[in-house]
């Protein structure tokens, strides 16, 4: 099972634990990722804040090199923006045309775009994952993170349920998680804010980790790297203003499906997480 791998630029800065632990899970489970070659930035929300076209044509030139193939994408912006430049310029020849001269290529806005896990529970399979399981996460209380863009708008991504996504609930699951039903798993994080107006991000992200922990969840895992940093660095932040410690891991989806695969910790990236999993892991005997 083949698909072009869009890693965008998070995986390979930022977020490269995710990028990483992506890598090693795709080969646990013989999925072939090769990279799209000479990739550029898809815009993320710098682009589709100040110029449109520029953001239909960055990811544009992304889908157009990879021939028809289906492109696989783990970065929820990433995701967004993909699915966002296909949606318009498959519905519009106006919209084709002006891309095409910003380019240079007529892409008709039809290469599909996969996250990895609608690989992971649709194409690979729940089943197949389980059997892989070697060391299953048993006794783990998750809550899965979905935010904003994966699921939203529907009529652009088609990526689950908008307001309760499954998918990752599923992974977990099937990686031998409980997988704990919560109200705030496409809440916002405060996204992009943590650059421009921190108090924005304290806010939002006290009410993600205080329904977490109200939940009962050991540990946060999402899908996304904006929201894996927000989520993860700021509880000291959080601690500091408001007075209440968290100590939530939070983990990227494909870490913790890693460990169930049997793969080592430091193949997954762990140490760069800011919370230190590792005395909740030691506590499970994973």
């Amino acid at each position: 099972m083949s698909y072009v791998f869009y890693p965008g630029c998070s995986l390979e800065g930022t977020a490269r634990d995710f990028g990483q632990s992506t890598m090693a899970v795709a080969k646990a489970l013989g999925l072939e990722l090769p990279e799209l070659p000479d990739w550029t930035c898809c815009g993320s929300t710098a682009a589709h804040q100040t110029d449109p076209l520029l953001a239909l044509a960055l990811p544009a030139k992304n889908l157009a090199a990879a021939g028809g193939k289906t492109v696989a994408v783990c970065c929820a912006a990433c995701y967004s923006r993909l699915k966002t430049a296909n949606h318009e310029i498959s519905a519009s020849p106006d919209v084709r045309r002006k891309v095409a001269e910003v380019t240079g290529i007529d892409y008709d806005g039809r290469t599909p775009v996969l996250h990895l896990l609608e690989i992971l529970a649709k194409d690979i399979g729940l089943a197949k994952i389980a059997a892989r399981v070697t060391r299953p996460l048993k006794g783990l209380r998750v809550v899965s993170y979905y935010g904003c863009l994966l699921s939203r708008p529907p009529e652009i991504t088609n990526f689950d349920n908008a307001e309760n996504p499954m998918l990752m609930d599923n992974v977990m699951k099937a990686a031998g998680a409980e997988a704990i039903d919560w109200p705030h798993k496409t809440e916002c994080c405060g996204a992009s804010y943590s650059i421009t107006d921190v108090s924005i991000v304290l806010a939002l992200t006290r009410e993600i980790l205080s329904m977490a922990r109200a939940a009962g969840a050991d540990c946060i895992v999402t899908a996304c790297p904006l929201c894996q940093i927000n989520l993860d660095m700021r509880q000291k932040d959080v601690a500091k203003k408001f007075g209440e410690e968290y100590n939530l891991p939070v983990f990227y989806f494909t870490q913790l499906l890693g460990l169930a695969l049997g793969l080592e910790p430091a193949s997954l990236g762990l140490g760069s997480l800011v919370v230190d999993p590792m005395p909740l892991l030691a506590a499970k005997d994973f």
